[in-house]
C-alpha cells in the first residue's frame, strides 16, 4: 500500500484504487462479521463505553452493588428451591442462600441495604411440599407454570 498519495492524482481517485487493489488481494475475504448483519445499537447515542458493555454482555457479566446482586440471587433461589425435585434439594438451596444472606448482614458492603433476612427453611419446604400436592391434584408436573385461564 502506498503511504502517500502521489502528486497530481485526485485524492478520491487514489482512495479508490487502495480500495480496489486491497479487494483483488482479497484482504476483505475473511473479515469478522463478514456477510452478517450490522450489529443493533447504530442509530442510538454514542456510548464511551460501548466496548466494555458489550464485552460485559458478551460474557454474561453484571454490575450491581453487592446488596443488590445478593437480592436477586436469593429471590432467584427461592424460585429454584420451589422449582427442586427434592426436599433435600430445597434444604440445600435455601440453607446455601441463608448462609450468604447472614455474612452480608453481619459485613455489609458499601451501596443500598440488602433489605433481605435469612428465609425460614421449614417455611419453604412447607410451600414447596403445598405446590407439589396442587400440582399433583391438577394431574401436572410440580414445577410446569400453572395456566393463565
Amino acid at each position: 500500500m502506498t503511504e502517500r498519495k502521489p502528486p497530481g492524482l485526485p485524492f478520491e481517485s487514489w482512495v479508490d484504487h487502495q480500495i480496489r487493489d486491497a479487494q483483488q488481494r482479497g484482504e476483505f475475504d475473511r473479515l469478522p462479521g463478514a456477510g452478517e448483519p450490522l450489529p443493533d445499537g447504530l442509530d442510538s447515542a454514542y456510548d464511551e463505553l460501548w466496548w466494555i458493555k458489550r464485552k460485559m454482555a458478551r460474557e454474561g457479566l453484571a454490575v450491581l452493588p453487592p446488596a443488590l446482586a445478593l437480592r436477586k440471587e436469593a429471590e432467584d433461589a427461592l424460585a429454584a428451591a420451589l422449582a427442586a425435585p427434592s426436599e433435600r434439594i430445597v434444604r440445600k438451596i435455601i440453607t446455601e442462600i441463608n448462609v450468604k444472606i447472614r455474612d452480608m448482614m453481619f459485613k455489609p458492603p458499601p451501596g443500598p441495604p440488602l433489605g433481605k433476612k435469612p428465609y425460614d427453611v421449614e417455611e419453604v419446604v412447607r410451600e414447596w411440599r403445598q405446590r407439589r400436592a396442587s400440582a399433583a391434584g391438577e394431574g401436572r408436573r410440580p414445577d410446569a407454570p400453572r395456566s393463565q385461564t
